[in-house]
């Protein structure tokens, strides 16, 4: 098998440090933030990350799968997980620790709790609203009530993060350097 070749496509309104390990063929929206220290790599097909998203200290996103890994707007990746799955929908919070096998499908506004192993044998689909927590990894739906105000939040995070990410850090530019 021939050699990855790298390619980054950053948007000029990302944030993306200087330390943070590229592989593969990336592209990066408009506002996403990418922190020092997150692996990204699309070992065999592409990876496309939505606008606004946060992506903290190590984080591990990698595509094993020929097809597209497609990662929505507004998502949160907090410090140390590990995300795998093909498909992450808009809205989601994935927390510190978590792992999610290239099994699952990940829909829209779901919260993966601390340090949950979602690695199922065969493939599911999360549907919109869900929780999964505990060292089970079990699930429950979410009503949606404060998904406003969680939105605000998020975009406040992003903004404040816009603006002190490089005062502290080097950053990537636009042009895939």
């Amino acid at each position: 098998m021939a050699p990855t070749r790298d390619k980054f496509t950053i948007h000029s309104k990302a944030v993306v440090c200087q330390d943070v390990e590229l592989r593969g063929d990336i592209t990066i929206g408009s506002g996403t933030i990418v922190h020092p220290k997150a692996t990204i790599y699309a070992i065999v097909g592409p990876i496309v990350i939505g606008s606004n998203c946060i992506i903290e200290e190590s984080v591990i996103i990698v595509n094993r799968r020929k097809e597209v890994m497609r990662i929505g707007d507004d998502n949160l990746f907090e410090i140390g997980c590990r995300v795998d799955s093909p498909t992450v929908g808009s809205f989601n919070t994935v927390s510190t620790r978590a792992r999610i096998h290239h099994t699952v499908r990940i829909s829209s506004y779901c919260i993966i709790g601390a340090g949950c192993l979602l690695a199922p044998a065969e493939d599911e689909v999360l549907d919109d609203y869900t929780v999964v927590y505990g060292p089970a990894a079990e699930r429950r739906s979410w009503s949606g009530r404060g998904r406003v105000q969680e939105a605000d939040l998020r975009r406040k995070h992003v903004d404040y993060l816009r603006e002190m990410l490089p005062k502290f850090n080097r950053v990537r530019r636009g042009d895939g350097t």
